[in-house]
């Protein structure tokens, strides 16, 4: 394995069976890596009560600023039918161009790159001055708990500090080049309990029917829009994710109905004010009597999820000018700055130093044959080995 060539640090890194939570031998591959290009790796493990211990990476070089953090993850969600891939999920096979194995997109492929653009800075002795950071975390396709939170948790009390992050998630949807993700979207996740009366379907006026409260309730959370967008972002957006009443006859009427509900919300909101309009929305609804005629207000109950995603935007000229300077100089496309997507580890980063993601094609990542370009991972070495050059002039500047 040679430390410049992404392809083979990523065939190295797929061939670990790291799954969500398993470490599978990948933080081995790194920590080999790493440690002859001149970094102090630290491994720790992360513990929280009714979650899987995970075992996270750090690793710094250099010990002056400016200082530049890589972020990423190197588990992996996992392989469904083995026999659905055309070649084993772990193989790390190349066939036609293409690297196949899970992983290989999202997103050892970042990984692999990042070490590679590192490893050609050395060996061409044109290091800049300052200080780069990998941190690397086994459990961001799980619960999220015992990775990126508490491995900056822990890198912080030892004094580590960052002046800019980039994550190697893949945010391109058609061609390396696409898009820049310079801010994410909040989330916050709820379920709600509607209370009812059991009783025999052809005998309604002895019962109520929760389902009927469940769905006045669930349409006022969807209709209307809560926003028409702001500049930098979408429309929030709220879905009801599944409705449930676990009942098993068709001429029963349940005692209880349960629906589950996420959104994704822009800067017009914090996660306590898209709190309160779902509460105000869900009270107005409680005394809606259009499928409930005559009867008293709906009784619910709504649990939260513990821990809301909160909206971030980057507005670090420098960092977005210097990936976007990198991207545009080797494959000559402008990126589009984007915040569409889902959350990422980057909405934890973002509360230690501005933060943007650029990685490979996402088109195939957590799907079956999940496969690289093996032109897009020298193309996005190259890229990021400009980067970290640009970026530590900038800081210099």
């Amino acid at each position: 394995m040679t430390a410049t060539n992404p392809v083979d640090i990523l065939q190295a890194l797929i061939r670990c069976p790291s799954v969500t939570p398993a470490e599978g031998g990948a933080l081995d591959v790194l920590e080999g890596l790493l440690s002859p290009l001149g970094f102090k790796v630290d491994r720790m493990v992360a513990s929280d009560e009714g979650t899987p211990d995970i075992e996270n990476l750090y690793a710094r070089a250099g010990s002056d600023g400016p200082h530049l953090m890589f972020a990423g993850h190197s588990d992996v969600v996992p392989v469904g039918a083995e026999t659905d891939w055309s070649a084993g999920p772990f193989s790390g096979d190349v066939r036609d161009g293409m690297l196949y194995g899970r992983g290989a997109v999202d997103m050892k492929g970042g990984i692999a790159c990042f070490i590679a653009a590192y490893a050609r800075l050395v060996e061409a002795s044109t290091l800049p001055k300052g200080s780069v950071s990998l941190l690397i975390t086994g459990d961001e396709e799980g619960p999220a708990v015992n990775g990126t939170v508490k491995l900056l948790e822990w890198a912080a009390t030892r004094g580590e500090r960052w002046d800019a992050c980039l994550v190697g998630e893949p945010t391109n949807p058609d061609a390396l080049g696409d898009m820049i993700k310079i801010g994410r979207r909040g989330s916050v996740s709820g379920t709600v309990t509607v209370k009812g009366v059991q009783g025999h379907a052809a005998y309604p006026h002895l019962a109520d029917n929760p389902v009927r409260g469940a769905l006045s309730l669930a349409k006022s959370l969807m209709y209307p829009a809560f926003d028409q967008g702001t500049e930098n972002f979408q429309p929030s957006n709220l879905e009801v994710t599944t409705i449930d009443v676990g009942n098993a006859a068709t001429n029963v009427i349940p005692a209880s109905a349960r629906f589950k509900f996420n959104i994704r919300f822009n800067d017009l909101w914090t996660a306590d004010s898209v709190k309160a309009e779902i509460i105000r929305r869900l009270e107005a609804a409680a005394v809606d009597p259009e499928l409930r005629p005559d009867r008293a207000a709906i009784g619910y109950d709504i649990v939260w999820s513990e821990r809301p995603s909160h909206v971030f935007l980057t507005r670090n000229n420098a960092l977005i000018a210097s990936l976007s300077g990198a991207i545009e100089t080797v494959t000559g496309k402008t990126p589009k700055l984007s915040t569409t997507g889902g959350t990422s580890d980057a909405r934890f980063i973002k509360d230690y130093c501005p933060v943007v993601e650029f990685g490979l094609v996402g088109q195939t990542m957590h799907m079956v044959d999940e496969r690289v370009a093996v032109s897009d991972l020298e193309t996005l070495t190259v890229i990021y080995q400009t980067f970290i050059e640009q970026w530590f002039a900038h800081a210099d500047a």
